[in-house]
């Protein structure tokens, strides 16, 4: 298999940062309550991964390893920079509802890690294409509970998507439930739940993946050994 196809079945799969790593799981959590909050901040966090692993590998061997992780932290709080004020411009609404979960991406544990797991270690492209993957898979399981949590919690999809695309999107959302709210997927308790439920669905899929490709042999039977000795009547 070739390392384009390792890196991205890590990032979407095997090795994804929500459901394998674990790690980034606040914003996860308390941005999803609808798409169009998922879908921001899955965009940000795919630009500042991208670039951030892009330029850690660039400068690898001119960071002393006693500033390293300093330094990367650096780098990552100017993409984020970055990332901010393009939302604030092009998206000032949703910038307003992300609120402080946009600059908070600086401490996301996902994207630290992996630029000093990989992105340090690694040459350019790959480490490019690993942050792209990462932002991905971490981005697609945002979105992914952002949907379940709209639609068991106010019977809608796509809601509020003016937020991020203007005025053009303002008839995009789905009424599947007229005059329905469940809370309890609008607030954190749902977000746990559903995220548990995701988890163990990837759990149980890799499982029965797992038991395909390598079957349990089954367990030969005990031989009765029988008494030839003595006389035979």
């Amino acid at each position: 298999m070739s390392q384009w196809h390792t890196l991205t079945r890590e990032g979407l799969w095997s090795n994804n940062p929500a459901l394998v790593q674990l790690l980034g799981l606040c914003p996860l959590l308390a941005v999803s309550s609808s798409v169009v909050n998922a879908l921001g901040l899955a965009l940000a966090t795919l630009l500042v991964m991208a670039c951030a692993s892009t330029t850690i590998s660039l400068i690898r061997h001119q960071v002393p390893s006693a500033v390293r992780l300093p330094a990367f932290v650096m780098v990552i709080a100017a993409f984020v920079t970055c990332a901010e004020l393009l939302m604030a411009a092009f998206a000032y609404p949703l910038h307003q509802v992300l609120g402080i979960f946009i600059p908070l991406i600086v401490t996301n544990c996902a994207i630290l890690g992996r630029a000093d797991a990989f992105a340090s270690r690694q040459p350019v492209l790959p480490a490019a294409i690993d942050g792209v993957m990462m932002g991905l898979g971490f981005g697609a399981v945002l979105i992914l509970l952002g949907a379940i949590r709209e639609l068991l919690g106010q019977g809608t999809l796509f809601s509020g998507m003016s937020l991020l695309f203007g005025p053009t999107a303002a008839n995009w959302q789905l009424t599947l439930v007229d005059d329905y709210q469940f809370l309890f997927f609008i607030l954190p308790p749902g977000a746990f739940f559903v995220a548990g439920l995701l988890i163990a669905l990837k759990n149980s899929i890799d499982q029965r993946h797992a038991s395909k490709a390598h079957p349990v042999a089954a367990t030969p039977r005990a031989e009765r050994r029988v008494r030839v000795t003595g006389t035979i009547k």
